[in-house]
């Protein structure tokens, strides 16, 4: 069986996020989806409820599981005995940070293939970085994000959809 990890902070999970592992569910028997602790990045969401929101959004894949983690990516994917890493790539800008990751990646774990996915034009420019920030300011992030991630960024920020 084909083995993918999707990994990354999910904070939160976009709908460019959800294309990705659309595309990577047509190309491998079974995707996680690993979200990252992250506690450098100061996430908006802890681990838990970004888990939560991913397994929520993701629901519709039946071959794509989600889980936590909190170790080196490298020793995660040995784990779950995955073969490839699946990374996104929105513009250009994204490709010198992502290529250098892919060597590292390549140097910890040289059994593992890193593969770039793009999402659909339409959704390249969304981040969760701007989703939150657009969010904090009241405004509508229901045509980036699913309306369960609309509706815990509504409440972690205190105002209604």
């Amino acid at each position: 069986m084909s083995i993918a990890v999707y990994p990354g902070t999910f904070d939160p999970i976009t709908n460019g996020h959800t294309d990705l592992v659309g595309r990577a569910a047509k190309l491998f028997d079974h995707v996680i989806v690993a979200v990252a602790a992250s506690p450098k990045k100061k996430p908006l969401f802890p681990l838990d409820i970004r888990v939560h929101l991913a397994k929520q959004v993701l629901a519709t894949f039946p071959n794509v599981e989600v889980i936590g983690f909190r170790n080196l990516l490298t020793d995660f994917v040995r784990e779950k005995q995955a073969t490839a890493i699946i990374r996104g790539l929105r513009a250009v800008s994204d490709f010198e940070y992502e290529f250098q990751l892919a060597n590292m990646y390549r140097q910890l774990a040289p059994e593992v293939e890193s593969l770039f996915l793009t999402p659909t034009e339409h959704l390249s420019f969304i981040s969760s970085t701007m989703i939150r920030e657009v969010s904090s300011l009241g405004g509508n992030v229901t045509k980036f994000v699913h309306p369960e991630v609309a509706a815990a960024l509504a409440e972690i920020h205190g105002y209604g959809q």
